[in-house]
Protein backbone atom coordinates (compact mmCIF):
# COMPACT_ATOMS: atom_id res chain seq x y z
CA UNK A 1 0.00 0.00 0.00
CA UNK A 2 0.90 3.86 -0.52
CA UNK A 3 -0.72 6.79 0.85
CA UNK A 4 -0.28 10.05 -0.38
CA UNK A 5 -1.21 12.57 2.81
CA UNK A 6 -2.22 15.84 1.22
CA UNK A 7 -2.11 19.34 3.05
CA UNK A 8 -4.03 22.22 1.82
CA UNK A 9 -1.93 23.91 4.48
CA UNK A 10 1.28 25.81 3.80
CA UNK A 11 4.25 23.71 5.92
CA UNK A 12 6.27 27.13 6.63
CA UNK A 13 5.01 27.54 9.91
CA UNK A 14 4.38 25.24 13.05
CA UNK A 15 0.71 23.93 13.09
CA UNK A 16 -1.49 21.02 14.10
CA UNK A 17 -2.50 19.45 10.96
CA UNK A 18 1.44 19.38 9.97
CA UNK A 19 2.03 17.70 13.32
CA UNK A 20 -0.71 15.13 12.57
CA UNK A 21 0.52 14.91 9.06
CA UNK A 22 4.16 14.15 10.17
CA UNK A 23 3.19 11.83 13.42
CA UNK A 24 0.97 9.59 11.08
CA UNK A 25 3.96 9.32 8.58
CA UNK A 26 6.50 8.69 11.03
CA UNK A 27 4.10 6.02 12.04
CA UNK A 28 3.40 4.38 9.18
CA UNK A 29 7.26 4.16 8.38
CA UNK A 30 7.66 2.57 11.71
CA UNK A 31 5.05 -0.70 10.13
CA UNK A 32 7.05 -0.19 6.88
CA UNK A 33 4.10 1.32 5.12
CA UNK A 34 5.26 3.77 1.91
CA UNK A 35 4.37 7.44 2.47
CA UNK A 36 4.44 10.38 0.84
CA UNK A 37 3.43 14.30 1.65
CA UNK A 38 2.24 17.04 -1.11
CA UNK A 39 1.66 20.31 0.30
CA UNK A 40 1.33 23.76 -1.36
CA UNK A 41 4.91 26.24 -1.45
CA UNK A 42 5.03 29.29 0.15
CA UNK A 43 8.90 30.26 -0.54
CA UNK A 44 11.22 29.37 -2.67
CA UNK A 45 13.53 27.83 -0.02
CA UNK A 46 11.03 25.31 1.15
CA UNK A 47 12.93 22.13 1.17
CA UNK A 48 11.43 19.06 3.47
CA UNK A 49 13.39 15.94 1.64
CA UNK A 50 12.18 13.62 -0.39
CA UNK A 51 9.29 12.50 0.78
CA UNK A 52 7.54 15.80 0.82
CA UNK A 53 6.25 16.97 -2.65
CA UNK A 54 5.79 20.32 -3.35
CA UNK A 55 2.90 21.23 -5.40
CA UNK A 56 1.19 24.35 -6.21
CA UNK A 57 1.37 27.67 -4.49
CA UNK A 58 0.18 28.73 -0.98
CA UNK A 59 -0.49 32.50 -0.29
CA UNK A 60 -1.14 33.41 3.28
CA UNK A 61 -4.35 35.02 4.28
CA UNK A 62 -6.58 36.21 7.54
CA UNK A 63 -9.78 35.18 7.64
CA UNK A 64 -11.92 34.71 10.95
CA UNK A 65 -9.40 35.96 13.36
CA UNK A 66 -6.74 33.17 12.27
CA UNK A 67 -4.32 32.55 9.40
CA UNK A 68 -5.44 30.42 6.68
CA UNK A 69 -3.97 29.54 3.00
CA UNK A 70 -5.19 29.96 -0.08
CA UNK A 71 -3.50 26.85 -1.75
CA UNK A 72 -3.55 26.68 -5.90
CA UNK A 73 -1.72 24.67 -8.56
CA UNK A 74 -1.03 27.21 -11.52
CA UNK A 75 -0.06 23.77 -13.87
CA UNK A 76 -2.57 21.07 -13.50
CA UNK A 77 -0.54 18.86 -15.54
CA UNK A 78 2.27 19.01 -12.61
CA UNK A 79 -0.68 17.27 -10.78
CA UNK A 80 -1.16 14.54 -13.08
CA UNK A 81 2.77 14.10 -13.76
CA UNK A 82 2.86 13.44 -9.90
CA UNK A 83 0.02 11.25 -9.41
CA UNK A 84 1.06 8.73 -12.59
CA UNK A 85 4.46 8.60 -11.55
CA UNK A 86 3.83 7.69 -7.43
CA UNK A 87 0.75 5.52 -8.13
CA UNK A 88 -0.68 6.60 -4.66
CA UNK A 89 -3.62 3.50 -3.47
CA UNK A 90 -4.95 6.02 -0.34
CA UNK A 91 -5.16 9.76 -1.11
CA UNK A 92 -5.34 11.18 1.96
CA UNK A 93 -6.78 14.76 2.18
CA UNK A 94 -6.09 16.42 5.83
CA UNK A 95 -9.11 19.10 5.61
CA UNK A 96 -10.27 20.25 1.69
CA UNK A 97 -9.78 24.07 0.84
CA UNK A 98 -10.60 24.73 -2.85
CA UNK A 99 -9.11 25.16 -5.15
CA UNK A 100 -6.00 23.34 -4.32
CA UNK A 101 -7.59 20.14 -2.53
CA UNK A 102 -10.04 20.11 -5.48
CA UNK A 103 -8.06 20.40 -8.53
CA UNK A 104 -5.63 17.28 -7.05
CA UNK A 105 -9.21 15.42 -6.20
CA UNK A 106 -10.53 15.69 -9.34
CA UNK A 107 -7.37 14.09 -10.85
CA UNK A 108 -6.94 11.56 -8.58
CA UNK A 109 -8.01 7.59 -9.43
CA UNK A 110 -7.10 6.19 -6.01
CA UNK A 111 -9.21 5.65 -2.64
CA UNK A 112 -9.83 9.19 -1.39
CA UNK A 113 -10.00 9.58 2.18
CA UNK A 114 -10.53 13.31 4.18
CA UNK A 115 -9.89 13.59 7.70
CA UNK A 116 -11.66 17.38 8.47
CA UNK A 117 -9.59 19.13 11.59
CA UNK A 118 -11.66 22.06 11.44
CA UNK A 119 -14.68 22.94 12.36
CA UNK A 120 -16.89 24.78 9.79
CA UNK A 121 -20.06 25.43 11.47
CA UNK A 122 -17.44 27.54 14.10
CA UNK A 123 -15.46 29.38 10.97
CA UNK A 124 -16.50 33.29 11.02
CA UNK A 125 -15.50 33.28 6.97
CA UNK A 126 -18.17 30.35 6.20
CA UNK A 127 -21.00 31.86 8.41
CA UNK A 128 -20.36 35.22 7.01
CA UNK A 129 -20.17 33.37 3.25
CA UNK A 130 -23.33 30.69 4.44
CA UNK A 131 -24.25 30.36 0.71
CA UNK A 132 -20.39 28.39 0.44
CA UNK A 133 -20.70 26.00 3.01
CA UNK A 134 -23.32 23.79 0.76
CA UNK A 135 -21.06 24.20 -2.07
CA UNK A 136 -18.09 22.85 -0.24
CA UNK A 137 -19.84 20.43 1.22
CA UNK A 138 -21.21 19.03 -2.26
CA UNK A 139 -17.55 19.19 -3.50
CA UNK A 140 -16.55 17.05 -1.09
CA UNK A 141 -19.77 14.13 -1.68
CA UNK A 142 -18.37 13.94 -5.32
CA UNK A 143 -15.48 12.14 -4.51
CA UNK A 144 -14.42 11.48 -1.26
CA UNK A 145 -14.80 7.92 -0.56
CA UNK A 146 -14.43 8.05 3.41
CA UNK A 147 -14.65 11.01 5.87
CA UNK A 148 -12.77 11.22 9.19
CA UNK A 149 -13.25 14.40 11.86
CA UNK A 150 -10.82 14.34 15.13
CA UNK A 151 -13.92 15.50 16.90
CA UNK A 152 -17.89 14.56 15.92
CA UNK A 153 -18.34 17.96 16.25
CA UNK A 154 -16.40 18.09 12.67
CA UNK A 155 -18.48 15.69 10.95
CA UNK A 156 -21.95 18.11 11.71
CA UNK A 157 -23.74 18.37 8.98
CA UNK A 158 -22.46 15.67 6.61
CA UNK A 159 -25.13 13.53 7.90
CA UNK A 160 -26.51 12.68 4.21
CA UNK A 161 -22.57 11.75 3.32
CA UNK A 162 -22.89 8.18 1.11
CA UNK A 163 -19.89 6.78 2.15
CA UNK A 164 -18.09 5.30 5.53
CA UNK A 165 -17.08 8.11 7.93
CA UNK A 166 -16.44 7.76 11.91
CA UNK A 167 -14.33 10.04 14.36
CA UNK A 168 -10.49 9.50 14.91
CA UNK A 169 -8.84 11.66 16.90
CA UNK A 170 -5.29 13.27 16.82
CA UNK A 171 -2.58 11.38 17.33
CA UNK A 172 0.24 12.30 19.55
CA UNK A 173 4.39 10.74 20.26
CA UNK A 174 4.24 9.27 23.84
CA UNK A 175 7.55 8.55 23.40
CA UNK A 176 8.33 12.28 22.66
CA UNK A 177 5.67 13.87 25.21
CA UNK A 178 6.29 12.60 28.40
CA UNK A 179 7.22 13.66 31.69
CA UNK A 180 10.37 12.34 32.17
CA UNK A 181 11.85 14.56 28.95
CA UNK A 182 14.42 17.18 30.37
CA UNK A 183 13.16 21.15 31.77
CA UNK A 184 14.14 24.69 30.87
CA UNK A 185 16.57 25.12 33.64
CA UNK A 186 16.22 28.58 33.67
CA UNK A 187 12.78 28.38 34.84
CA UNK A 188 13.11 25.52 37.35
CA UNK A 189 13.35 27.42 39.93
CA UNK A 190 10.83 26.64 42.53
CA UNK A 191 8.20 29.38 40.64
CA UNK A 192 5.11 28.56 40.00
CA UNK A 193 4.79 28.47 35.59
CA UNK A 194 1.75 28.60 33.42
CA UNK A 195 2.10 28.12 30.27
CA UNK A 196 0.66 28.95 26.64
CA UNK A 197 1.33 27.38 23.50
CA UNK A 198 0.08 28.55 20.62
CA UNK A 199 -0.54 30.82 17.58
CA UNK A 200 -0.72 34.99 18.81
CA UNK A 201 -3.87 35.45 17.21
CA UNK A 202 -7.67 36.33 17.95
CA UNK A 203 -8.87 32.44 18.19
CA UNK A 204 -6.45 31.66 20.55
CA UNK A 205 -7.61 34.42 23.36
CA UNK A 206 -4.08 35.51 24.89
CA UNK A 207 -5.27 38.19 25.70
CA UNK A 208 -7.99 36.70 28.13
CA UNK A 209 -5.19 34.98 29.89
CA UNK A 210 -2.86 38.19 30.59
CA UNK A 211 -6.10 40.02 32.35
CA UNK A 212 -6.54 36.59 33.83
CA UNK A 213 -3.08 36.82 35.30
CA UNK A 214 -3.05 40.41 35.99
CA UNK A 215 -6.61 39.62 38.58
CA UNK A 216 -4.06 37.12 40.03
CA UNK A 217 -0.93 39.13 40.17
CA UNK A 218 -3.37 41.36 41.76
CA UNK A 219 -5.43 39.43 44.08
CA UNK A 220 -3.13 36.23 45.22
CA UNK A 221 -1.22 36.41 48.62
CA UNK A 222 2.36 37.44 48.36
CA UNK A 223 3.62 33.75 48.55
CA UNK A 224 1.72 32.70 45.75
CA UNK A 225 1.20 35.75 43.22
CA UNK A 226 5.14 36.39 44.14
CA UNK A 227 5.96 33.20 43.05
CA UNK A 228 4.15 33.51 39.92
CA UNK A 229 4.96 33.30 35.88
CA UNK A 230 3.73 33.01 32.64
CA UNK A 231 5.43 31.50 29.72
CA UNK A 232 4.13 32.76 26.55
CA UNK A 233 5.74 29.61 23.41
CA UNK A 234 4.15 31.27 20.02
CA UNK A 235 4.15 33.86 17.16
CA UNK A 236 1.50 35.50 15.31
CA UNK A 237 -0.10 39.37 14.55
CA UNK A 238 -0.94 39.77 17.46
CA UNK A 239 2.25 39.66 19.62
CA UNK A 240 3.60 43.04 19.74
CA UNK A 241 -0.14 44.00 21.24
CA UNK A 242 -0.35 41.86 23.82
CA UNK A 243 3.43 42.80 24.52
CA UNK A 244 2.03 46.50 24.83
CA UNK A 245 -0.76 45.11 26.81
CA UNK A 246 2.06 43.75 29.30
CA UNK A 247 3.62 46.82 29.41
CA UNK A 248 1.14 49.15 29.90
CA UNK A 249 -0.74 47.35 33.17
CA UNK A 250 3.06 46.91 34.17
CA UNK A 251 2.36 43.04 34.36
CA UNK A 252 5.58 40.75 36.02
CA UNK A 253 7.25 37.74 35.10
CA UNK A 254 5.55 37.44 31.70
CA UNK A 255 7.93 35.71 28.91
CA UNK A 256 7.28 36.15 25.42
CA UNK A 257 9.45 32.51 24.68
CA UNK A 258 8.67 32.74 20.83
CA UNK A 259 8.53 29.47 18.30
CA UNK A 260 10.51 26.36 19.77
CA UNK A 261 10.82 22.55 17.64
CA UNK A 262 8.92 19.81 19.29
CA UNK A 263 12.24 18.72 21.34
CA UNK A 264 12.06 22.45 23.20
CA UNK A 265 8.17 22.53 23.50
CA UNK A 266 8.02 18.46 25.64
CA UNK A 267 10.82 21.13 28.31
CA UNK A 268 8.46 23.75 28.30
CA UNK A 269 5.69 21.43 29.23
CA UNK A 270 7.63 19.89 31.62
CA UNK A 271 9.04 22.63 33.55
CA UNK A 272 5.00 24.60 33.64
CA UNK A 273 3.09 23.72 36.31
CA UNK A 274 -0.06 24.51 34.57
CA UNK A 275 -1.02 24.81 31.16
CA UNK A 276 -3.40 27.20 30.13
CA UNK A 277 -5.45 26.97 26.41
CA UNK A 278 -7.94 30.26 26.33
CA UNK A 279 -9.11 29.71 22.87
CA UNK A 280 -11.90 31.49 22.35
CA UNK A 281 -13.46 29.66 18.85
CA UNK A 282 -12.42 27.50 16.36
CA UNK A 283 -10.38 24.86 17.98
CA UNK A 284 -11.76 21.10 16.50
CA UNK A 285 -9.92 19.13 18.90
CA UNK A 286 -7.17 20.55 21.28
CA UNK A 287 -3.85 18.82 20.58
CA UNK A 288 -2.04 21.36 22.93
CA UNK A 289 -4.28 19.84 25.77
CA UNK A 290 -3.30 16.52 24.97
CA UNK A 291 0.34 17.27 24.85
CA UNK A 292 0.44 18.74 28.01
CA UNK A 293 -1.72 16.01 29.82
CA UNK A 294 1.32 13.65 28.28
CA UNK A 295 3.35 15.57 30.32
CA UNK A 296 1.38 14.85 33.50
CA UNK A 297 0.20 18.88 33.70
CA UNK A 298 -2.81 20.03 34.90
CA UNK A 299 -5.01 21.73 32.25
CA UNK A 300 -6.74 24.68 32.29
CA UNK A 301 -9.39 26.18 29.50
CA UNK A 302 -12.10 27.85 28.04
CA UNK A 303 -15.27 25.57 27.26
CA UNK A 304 -15.42 26.08 23.77
CA UNK A 305 -16.91 22.58 22.04
CA UNK A 306 -13.29 20.86 20.66
CA UNK A 307 -12.03 21.27 24.25
CA UNK A 308 -15.11 19.61 26.02
CA UNK A 309 -14.62 16.17 23.56
CA UNK A 310 -10.79 15.99 25.62
CA UNK A 311 -11.70 17.64 28.96
CA UNK A 312 -14.01 15.01 30.57
CA UNK A 313 -14.49 13.68 34.10
CA UNK A 314 -12.40 15.45 36.11
CA UNK A 315 -11.26 17.87 33.51
CA UNK A 316 -14.42 19.90 33.21
CA UNK A 317 -14.08 20.94 36.50
CA UNK A 318 -11.00 23.45 35.23
CA UNK A 319 -12.93 24.69 31.93
CA UNK A 320 -14.28 27.82 32.32
CA UNK A 321 -16.83 30.27 30.23
CA UNK A 322 -15.48 31.20 27.01
CA UNK A 323 -14.14 35.34 26.90
CA UNK A 324 -14.80 35.32 30.94
CA UNK A 325 -10.93 35.98 32.17
CA UNK A 326 -12.29 36.14 35.95
CA UNK A 327 -13.44 32.89 36.06
CA UNK A 328 -10.47 31.89 34.22
CA UNK A 329 -8.49 33.33 36.95
CA UNK A 330 -10.51 31.61 39.25
CA UNK A 331 -10.23 28.15 37.90
CA UNK A 332 -6.59 29.03 37.78
CA UNK A 333 -6.16 30.28 41.64
CA UNK A 334 -7.64 26.59 42.64
CA UNK A 335 -4.95 24.97 41.40
CA UNK A 336 -2.22 27.27 42.36
CA UNK A 337 -2.97 27.05 46.17
CA UNK A 338 -3.42 23.73 46.33
CA UNK A 339 -0.36 21.10 44.87
CA UNK A 340 -1.82 18.12 45.61
CA UNK A 341 -4.75 19.05 43.54
CA UNK A 342 -2.32 19.85 40.56
CA UNK A 343 -0.41 16.34 40.98
CA UNK A 344 -4.23 14.76 41.19
CA UNK A 345 -5.40 16.36 37.53
CA UNK A 346 -1.92 15.90 36.02
CA UNK A 347 -2.39 12.26 36.61
CA UNK A 348 -5.82 12.03 35.43
CA UNK A 349 -4.71 13.89 32.29
CA UNK A 350 -1.53 11.58 31.99
CA UNK A 351 -3.67 8.11 31.76
CA UNK A 352 -6.50 9.70 29.05
CA UNK A 353 -3.26 11.07 27.05
CA UNK A 354 -2.66 7.38 26.54
CA UNK A 355 -5.99 7.15 24.27
CA UNK A 356 -4.33 9.04 21.65
CA UNK A 357 -1.18 7.34 21.25
CA UNK A 358 0.04 7.47 17.30
CA UNK A 359 -0.19 3.42 17.54
CA UNK A 360 -3.84 3.09 18.89
CA UNK A 361 -4.62 5.94 16.41
CA UNK A 362 -2.70 4.63 13.09
CA UNK A 363 -4.31 1.21 13.41
CA UNK A 364 -7.61 3.05 13.34
CA UNK A 365 -7.07 5.25 10.54
CA UNK A 366 -5.15 1.73 9.01
CA UNK A 367 -8.72 0.09 9.49
CA UNK A 368 -10.38 2.72 8.26
CA UNK A 369 -8.57 2.90 4.60
CA UNK A 370 -9.40 -0.71 4.26
CA UNK A 371 -13.04 -0.22 4.84
CA UNK A 372 -13.12 2.51 2.49
CA UNK A 373 -11.39 0.63 -0.25
CA UNK A 374 -14.10 -2.25 0.69
CA UNK A 375 -17.18 0.43 0.32
CA UNK A 376 -15.07 1.95 -2.91
CA UNK A 377 -14.95 -1.42 -4.70
CA UNK A 378 -18.64 -2.38 -3.40
CA UNK A 379 -20.00 0.10 -4.93
CA UNK A 380 -18.09 0.11 -8.57
CA UNK A 381 -19.47 -3.45 -8.89
CA UNK A 382 -23.01 -2.27 -8.10
CA UNK A 383 -22.75 0.91 -10.19
CA UNK A 384 -21.01 -1.50 -13.37
CA UNK A 385 -23.97 -4.53 -12.66
CA UNK A 386 -26.26 -1.65 -12.84
CA UNK A 387 -24.93 -0.06 -16.41
CA UNK A 388 -24.42 -3.52 -17.69
CA UNK A 389 -28.45 -4.17 -16.78
CA UNK A 390 -29.23 -0.63 -18.39
CA UNK A 391 -27.47 -1.89 -21.60
CA UNK A 392 -28.69 -5.15 -21.79
CA UNK A 393 -32.57 -3.35 -21.42
CA UNK A 394 -32.06 -1.22 -24.00
CA UNK A 395 -30.45 -4.55 -26.35
CA UNK A 396 -33.33 -6.35 -25.61
CA UNK A 397 -35.93 -3.35 -26.38
CA UNK A 398 -34.20 -2.97 -30.04
CA UNK A 399 -34.38 -6.61 -31.23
Amino acid sequence: MKVGLISSHSFINPGGVKRHILGLKAEFERRGICSKVIIPKRAESENYGRDVILLGTSFPVILGGTQADFGINFNPWAIERVLEKEKFDILHFHNFIPPFAWQILEKSNSVNVLTLHANPRGSKFLNHFPGLLPLWRKMINWKIDGLIGVSSLTLEGFEDFKGPKTVIPNGIDLTEFKPEAPKVKKYDDGKINLLFVGRIEERKGLIYLLKAYQILERDLPPKFGGGLRLLIVGEGPLKTECQRFVREQGLREIYFEGEKTNQELVSYYNTTDIFVSPAIFGESFGLVLIEAMACGKPVVAFAIEGYKEVLTGKGTKFLAKPRDYKALAQKLEILIKNEKLRKEIGDWGLKEAKKYSWQKVANQVLNFYQLCWQDKQKREKTKSFSLEKQINKIFSEMF
